[in-house]
């Protein structure tokens, strides 16, 4: 049986939300503005900028590529971290989530879209994504999820 030292279970960061976003246009004004509320409240406001920019880039994405709801999950991580996961119900992963992870493609100067992936791997401590074979309401989908931390922020404000 293993053991779990309540000093250990004090420093770990316990708090988790989810948030189901229909398929709706003011679904990125939403999950931001839950962020915000979420990120003050935990004491973590100094994540919030660069959150908020890679929070949005993700449920946009799952607002333009995907024709059902989405959900969204902020989750503290140890040292002071967020983790955000967006799922929805297109199962194709988008590059360059796909693992294919090479060199990220430029974006044509007149493109009017196609930055907001990259700019989450620019920004983002971590990030990845991964296909769902079903949930407990049996959908399938993807999840696109990106972890902030001082470092980003730091990236963040040099740019």
């Amino acid at each position: 049986m293993v053991t779990v030292s309540p000093s250990k279970c004090e420093e770990a960061p316990t708090w988790a939300y989810a948030l189901q976003l229909p398929h709706d246009p003011l679904a990125p004004r939403i999950a931001r503005t839950t962020l915000r509320a979420v990120l003050v409240g935990h004491g973590l406001p100094q994540l919030t900028d660069t959150a908020e920019l890679l929070t949005s880039e993700l449920v946009t994405n799952a607002y333009r590529h995907s024709t059902g709801p989405a959900t969204l999950r902020l989750r503290a991580l140890p040292g002071t971290r967020l983790r955000v996961s967006v799922w929805d119900a297109n199962p194709h992963i988008p590059p360059p989530f796909d693992k294919s992870r090479g060199a990220l493609r430029p974006v044509p100067t007149e493109a009017d879209c196609g930055r907001g992936l990259f700019l989450v791997c620019h920004y983002a401590d971590a990030w990845g994504g991964y296909p769902l074979g079903g949930d407990l309401f049996g959908r399938g989908g993807k999840l696109l999820w990106c972890e902030v931390g001082v470092q980003a922020v730091d990236r963040t404000a040099a740019a």
